[in-house]
Order: structure tokens, then C-alpha cells, then sequence
């Protein structure tokens, strides 16, 4: 049986715990790995190192850093096939998903380099006389992420560059379901000449979260999962006097107008619904069906799902691959039995699906339920998986005051082709990241990525400029050199002259 370890300062490193959690292969729900569930003394071993790394990590120059992230660019290019392998064997999305999930992490590494260009401060001469005055971005220390399963490598990408770009130091907190990817690309790290202790992995379950929130010597936290779970990393950090960002749950609703490209909308609907198996904090999971549009619409995408090729990871013709484990395909199966007893029609059915030579994987089809209303849990509720419901109202007004009245407000997108209607969605909804015939809108490296309401805590937003702004603290600097002129002691407080 292969065993996970923790890799830190430099190493693989097996740790002080007997807990060992499972790995499974999803496609054909054997067990291949098991991995050790490190504890509080784990934990602390990594920080101790990472806050030696970041005496000298963080006076390493901007352009000595950038150097090494375009060696780490370079590693990661030069093991592509490899890392999206280690994605599709733990996680489960197919081969070309899970590539393109790297190819959004690599380009966070690509904005990284860039770091020397993003840290210059700002400068301004005599604002008053012979007083000069300027900023500048200084690393904050020991930083942590904790991160969720559906992305193993794209969102650890998203925390661990920008922190170490940024001078700091960083534990990596990846989920115990698909471990392996954080380890190889902590290794690459390595072997793109990055010091020991700067970025190290430590494996594990709740026992290292919550000693993570409460370690004195880690300055920030950064965080994706469930809503429930990110209120409580976020509480908890910012009692311990942390930084803290926590990206939660979502319900990602898709409006399509009476008057957008039919057949342009099912398809981005049809990617952005069943794409990662539904695994995706940006999936469309609801479709809003504007006035008369929902009979065509459902008819359509009813026809695709059936004919959804779902299938293992490494099939080149499959477009679906299964769930990531036993347990989050029940939970699925029963969203969908849920959804049924509430009185929605669904239209689609893909429990029963059966793969011949995978029948113990963790599969189901894609699922599509139509007349769900917004009292219905499968409304309410992020289901994580392959379904998608159709939500019928009467006009536009009526579906931005559906969104908007959500308590999820991480992605949206709407189908048009009336640019007044784009503006004025773009304008009035209230959430994060709104696409306009744009199925998922998730923004480019040198944007940020979060969502608003009770899908973010915290007020800074992920990578791009914000991360920059996240993984480094502010220093203004005012001055003025003595002119062997003395001067009255001055009693009020001071002002520019």
C-alpha cells in the first residue's frame, strides 16, 4: 500500500501520528493509498522550520524569488502529464479537466513572476517642506492554506506562489482525499532551487486545521471549502489575531433571456453544470428559464444530458468522470431523492448508472430536475455534484431578485444577446464574479477571485492583485533630514506646511 507522508523543510517526512486516512482511486473505488494524518507536534515541526526559512526567505530579493518561480514554471511545464495523472487518479475529473485545472494554477505562477513589478511602493516629495513620504510592502511571515479536495492543484496554486513571491513562508494544509499532487508540487519547488522549510505540506484532518488556527506564529490563513466550515475557520483565525480569507459554499445561477443564442447557452450550461462531475464551487447548478424560454430550454439540455459519456478519468471519450468518494456519491444520490419527494420534475435520472469494469466506481449520471422553486432544498442547498436545476420565472427583474436574494453570492452568469440587459446584470447582481455569455466566470490570474455574501469571509479576495495585498502588510515612511536648524518643540498635532 503506498503511503502519503508530510513533506517539510525540504523532505519527506513521516511525522508523529499512527492515523492514516484512505485514498481511493475513484474511477474504480479501490483503495490505492493511505496517507498519515499528522498532528499538533507535525504541525509545529513545519512552522519552526517555516520561521527559520523566513529570516532569510523574506531578505532574499524580489528578483532572486521571481528567478526561482520561473525555474518552478519551467518544472511544472516539464511534468504536466505526470501532476494532471496524480489529479485524475485521486480526484477523479477526466484527463483534459484536470490539465486545464493546472494550466489556471500555473498561470498564477506565471502572474508570481512578475513580483518585483507588484511590490514597488509609492513615493511622494516634499509633502511638506523637505518632508518626503513613501510606502512599501513588507511579507507578514509564516502563512497557511487549507485546501479542498475538488482542486488539488489549482487552489493550493492560487495561495502558496503569491505568499512565497510575496517573501513569506507557507504550510500547506492540502485534503486528505487527494494529497499526492501538493506533495510533487511542493518537490518541484524544491528542485527549482526554492530553500528548505519555505513551502512545506503536512497531511491531515482536523487536529492540524484547528492547530493551525491557533499556532502563534502563523500571520494569515487562506481557505476554501463549505460555507459552514469557512464561518468557522474565519471566526476562529481572526480570534487568534490572524489574516484571514475563507471562501465558502455556492449556488451559481445561469440566466437565460428569451432572445440568446439557444444552442450557445445549453452548451455553456451543459460544461459549466456537469464539467468536474458538478465538483466545482463555480458550476452552474441552476438555471433561470426567463419567460417562455423554459419548454425549448429543458427539451435541449435534456437530449445532452442523456447523452453525457460518463466514464474513468483516462478515457479519452469521457466527458464526466465519477464522484471523489463513496460517501459524497450517497450524499449526491440523496439530493436528487430529496429533490423528487419535494415535487420537482426531474427529467433526467442518472442514479442507476452502471459502467461495465467500473461497477464499484463512484459514478452517477448527469441529473436534471425542471419546475424547482426557490423554497426547495435542492434549491437552496449546494449539492456538489451533477445537478442541475431549471428555475422558471416570469422577466429579467425577477431573476436578478431570485440571485440576489440567495445567501450564496459566488458566481452568476447570464445568456443574451441585448446589451442593456448584460450592463444591467453586471450592475445590480449581488455576487462576486458575474459572467456575460460567460458560463463560468472565474477570473484570469491578474484579477482576484471571491464571491460575496456567505460565500466569502474575509475582505480580501484570492491571488491577483488582492493576494499580493493579502500576503503582504503596509509600512509608510515620513521624513525629513535635520538642517542644523533647531526648532520650538510643537504641541498641537502635526500638519504639512
Amino acid at each position: 500500500m503506498n503511503l502519503i507522508q508530510h513533506y517539510i523543510n525540504g523532505k519527506i517526512y513521516k511525522g508523529s501520528s499512527s492515523r492514516k486516512g484512505k485514498v481511493f482511486n475513484p474511477a474504480t473505488g479501490a483503495q490505492e493509498s493511505e496517507v498519515i494524518l499528522g498532528t499538533k507536534s507535525d504541525l509545529d515541526h513545519a512552522v519552526e522550520n517555516a520561521k527559520t526559512a523566513f529570516e532569510k526567505w523574506s531578505q532574499v530579493t524580489p528578483l532572486q524569488r521571481a528567478r526561482i518561480i520561473f525555474k518552478y514554471k519551467e518544472l511544472i511545464e516539464k511534468n504536466y502529464d505526470e501532476l494532471t495523472k496524480l489529479i485524475v487518479s485521486e480526484h477523479g475529473k477526466v484527463y483534459e479537466d484536470a490539465k486545464g485545472s493546472l494550466t489556471r494554477g500555473l498561470e498564477i505562477v506565471e502572474f508570481a513572476c512578475g513580483i518585483p513589478q507588484m511590490l514597488k511602493g509609492e513615493f511622494t516629495e516634499n509633502v511638506g517642506t523637505n518632508i518626503d513620504s513613501w510606502s512599501m510592502r513588507q511579507p507578514l511571515g509564516v502563512c497557511a492554506g487549507i485546501t479542498p479536495f475538488n482542486f488539488p492543484a489549482m487552489v493550493p496554486m492560487w495561495m502558496f506562489p503569491m505568499a512565497i513571491a510575496c517573501g513569506n513562508t507557507f504550510i500547506l494544509k492540502p485534503s486528505e482525499k487527494d494529497p499526492s499532487c501538493s506533495i510533487r508540487l511542493a518537490q518541484l519547488f524544491s528542485e527549482a532551487g526554492l530553500p528548505n522549510g519555505v513551502l512545506n505540506v503536512v497531511n491531515g484532518d482536523k487536529e492540524v486545521v484547528d492547530s493551525i488556527l491557533t499556532n502563534k506564529d502563523i500571520k494569515a490563513v487562506s481557505f476554501v471549502g463549505s460555507t459552514p466550515i469557512a464561518k468557522y475557520i474565519y471566526e476562529n483565525a481572526a480570534k487568534n489575531e490572524k489574516r484571514v480569507q475563507a471562501l465558502g459554499g455556492a449556488k451559481n445561477h445561469c440566466v437565460v433571456m428569451p432572445d440568446c443564442d439557444m444552442d450557445q447557452a445549453v452548451n455553456g450550461l451543459m460544461g459549466a453544470a456537469y464539467g468536474s462531475a458538478g465538483e466545482r464551487c463555480m458550476a452552474q447548478s441552476v438555471a433561470v428559464a426567463v419567460g417562455g424560454i423554459g419548454d425549448k430550454l429543458v427539451e435541449k439540455l435534456s437530449k445532452k444530458v442523456e447523452a453525457l459519456k460518463v466514464g474513468p478519468g483516462l478515457d479519452k471519450t469521457s466527458e464526466m468522470g465519477p464522484l471523489v468518494t463513496k460517501e459524497h456519491l450517497e450524499k449526491v444520490r440523496g439530493y436528487v431523492d430529496l429533490g423528487v419527494k419535494e415535487g420537482a420534475k426531474l427529467v433526467v435520472d442518472g442514479r442507476d448508472i452502471k459502467l461495465q469494469g467500473y461497477e464499484n466506481g463512484f459514478f452517477i449520471g448527469g441529473c436534471l430536475f425542471d419546475n424547482v422553486t426557490k423554497n426547495m432544498r435542492i434549491y437552496n442547498e449546494e449539492i456538489f455534484g451533477p445537478v442541475l436545476s431549471v428555475v422558471r420565472v416570469k422577466d429579467f427583474n425577477d431573476a436578478i431578485q431570485l440571485i440576489n436574494d440567495h445567501e450564496f453570492g459566488n458566481g452568476t452568469s447570464v445568456y443574451t444577446r441585448d446589451g442593456d440587459v448584460g450592463r444591467t446584470f453586471a450592475n445590480k447582481i449581488k455576487v462576486g464574479m458575474v459572467g456575460i455569455n460567460i458560463p463560468i466566470p472565474v477570473p484570469v490570474a491578474f484579477h482576484s477571485f471571491g464571491g460575496w455574501k456567505r460565500s466569502l469571509f474575509g475582505d480580501l479576495h484570492m491571488h491577483g492583485p488582492e493576494g499580493v495585498k493579502f500576503y503582504t502588510k503596509l509600512k509608510t515612511i515620513t521624513s525629513r533630514w535635520p538642517s542644523g536648524i533647531g526648532s520650538d518643540p510643537e504641541f498641537t498635532m502635526p500638519t504639512m506646511k
